[in-house]
């Protein structure tokens, strides 16, 4: 799927030869004397369209008009979140698959950068069809998505369009791997999927550390959680280097289990198909440097991505057991089904060899997220205001949005342990806090944020499927540090750092959709 931003006036949309032309309306919006405004006019003189967002309006074969099918959608104050639903509404309103070009073009002369944004991405989400397992599912059949504008179009909203088609293939690399069933998502698998982006020669490196390597640097955390499972770990490491060598990098870490049962602690038979989507965290990583490979921003990732399977056979981690973790910590684990804590704690110790900039985590991890945040907003933790606030305002920039909750010293006294250091888990209350404050423990030496997407990762009931968040929160947020690198002043004697294309438009490929989370969300 390709995307073009043009200037079009409503006369010439008219002229535009599409499966679906959509008009994107503002409140206060003047007609003219073309018949697109013509129609529009009468329609808000009738009271049968206003320009609310999401308000719809359809036609079929008006007179003068190239587009068998026009869809009028309000889009309110034109910002980004009503042009996505604005969007979003006029795709649901068509039959999918017979729209192989659509025209999006904005009626009102002010578009900002955002809604160019917001545009791309909701045209993308809402023709993206899952194939990989389903031969007989008809693929995507959008093939091109025309964006037109009052005027030409400026800097901003050309980076803008280049941002968002690269956010578009991280969001649905992440999305297609979130979806697949875990006997097509093994550990190997998502080491494949890891290797096989190195492989674009897009700047991306990755190394994948085996069992016998993991044994030997001492992750008898994450050793632990594999030993149930006939599939072996995994521990993956990519790295981006768009700066100076001397820079220090922001390192992204991923939770991948790629199939969760709770282990001895097993979960309830119901809805435990959908922790086959308890590696989002790690195909947010993947997707994320999927678009760094698109954007080539001038900055230095590491993505570490521990993964296994939770799985309870003879050799499996039981309730009670004692492991070591790679920092030398001692864990009492009390229950198995809180797993991804303490792969995490042995990638967080083992980020520290590159002397990041910061640290964030993400992680399909707590049920008790999905009951303080819905599926709404992820949850954010941070050790640093400014990290934190930095994730925050990504987030609100991406419409990826996610919220704050605390960190006092207080709710570790659940995670103490007469025969540990610490223990895995801390009860019930407050769980998503004293979840974090476990990996908080093995954090200590760097900036961290710990993102728990559990309520936001997949959807639930029949638009069950992975969302491709937090992509485009994590994206937004290493271009603003990248931004903020380059308007810093220049040392004396710079190291030479790798050259950084230009954005360029970039063609997208693949396909889902969201209910309410579900009762087998992590724990």
């Amino acid at each position: 799927m390709n995307f073009e931003l043009k200037p079009l006036s409503l006369s010439a949309a008219a002229a535009e030869k599409a499966d679906l032309l959509v008009i994107l309306v503002p409140e206060g919006f003047k007609p003219g004397p073309d018949t697109l405004s013509t129609v529009l006019a009468q329609a808000l003189k009738a009271e049968d369209f206003n320009t609310k967002a999401a308000r719809l309006l359809s036609a079929y074969r008006l007179a003068g008009v190239g587009s068998a099918r026009v869809v009028f959608a309000g889009v309110g104050d034109g910002s980004a979140k009503a042009v996505r639903q604005a969007v979003q509404a006029a795709l649901a309103s068509v039959r999918a698959e017979s729209v192989k070009r659509l025209t999006l073009v904005f009626a009102g002369a002010e578009v900002s950068a955002a809604a160019v944004r917001s545009a791309v991405q909701a045209g993308a989400d809402g023709s993206y069809v899952y194939t990989a397992t389903k031969p007989r599912a008809d693929a995507r059949v959008l093939q091109k998505v025309t964006l037109g504008l009052a005027a030409a179009p400026n800097a901003e909203q050309r980076a803008a369009l280049a941002q968002a088609t690269a956010a578009v293939l991280g969001i649905e690399l992440a999305k297609e791997w979130g979806n697949r069933p875990a006997n097509h998502a093994t550990p190997t698998d998502l080491a494949a999927a890891a290797k096989a982006l190195a492989n674009r020669g897009s700047g991306v490196q990755c190394e994948v550390l085996l069992p016998r390597d993991v044994a030997k640097l001492g992750m008898g955390s994450f050793m632990a959680v594999a030993k149930g499972s006939e599939q072996e770990l995994r521990f993956i490491v990519l790295r981006y280097q768009g700066a100076a060598r001397t820079q220090a990098p922001v390192v992204l870490v991923g939770k991948g289990i790629t199939f969760d049962t709770g282990g001895i602690s097993i979960k309830p038979a119901g809805e435990m198909d959908e922790m086959k989507f308890d590696m989002c965290g790690a195909a947010s990583v993947l997707g994320t440097f999927r678009a760094l490979a698109e954007l080539k921003p001038k900055i230095n990732v590491v993505g570490l991505i521990p993964a296994c399977e939770n799985m309870p056979d003879g050799r499996a981690l039981k309730p009670g057991d004692v492991v070591t973790s790679l920092s030398g910590q001692t864990i009492e684990v009390l229950n198995t089904d809180a797993e991804g804590r303490l792969i995490l704690c042995d990638a967080l110790t083992y980020a520290e060899r590159f002397k990041p900039r910061a640290v964030v985590d993400i992680a399909t991890l707590t049920g008790a997220c999905v009951v303080a945040l819905g599926a709404v907003r992820s949850g954010l933790f941070a050790t640093d205001d400014t990290l934190a606030n930095a994730l925050q305002a990504a987030g609100d920039r991406a419409h990826d949005l996610c919220w704050r909750l605390p960190l006092d010293e207080d709710y570790a006294e659940g995670l103490k342990s007469n025969f540990a250091d610490v223990a895995n888990v801390a009860g019930r209350a407050g769980g998503a806090v004293t979840a974090a404050k476990f990996l908080q423990r093995f954090a200590g030496k760097f900036p961290w944020a710990h993102l728990d997407i559990a309520g936001t990762a997949w959807k639930s009931g029949s638009a069950k499927g992975a969302t491709g968040r937090p992509v485009g929160l994590l994206l937004e947020y290493l271009l603003s540090q990248a931004n903020h690198d380059a308007h810093q002043p220049v040392a004396k004697a710079p190291a030479k750092t790798a050259a950084a294309s230009k954005p360029v438009k970039a063609p997208v490929k693949a396909s889902t959709p969201r209910a309410k989370p579900s009762a087998a969300k992590k724990a």
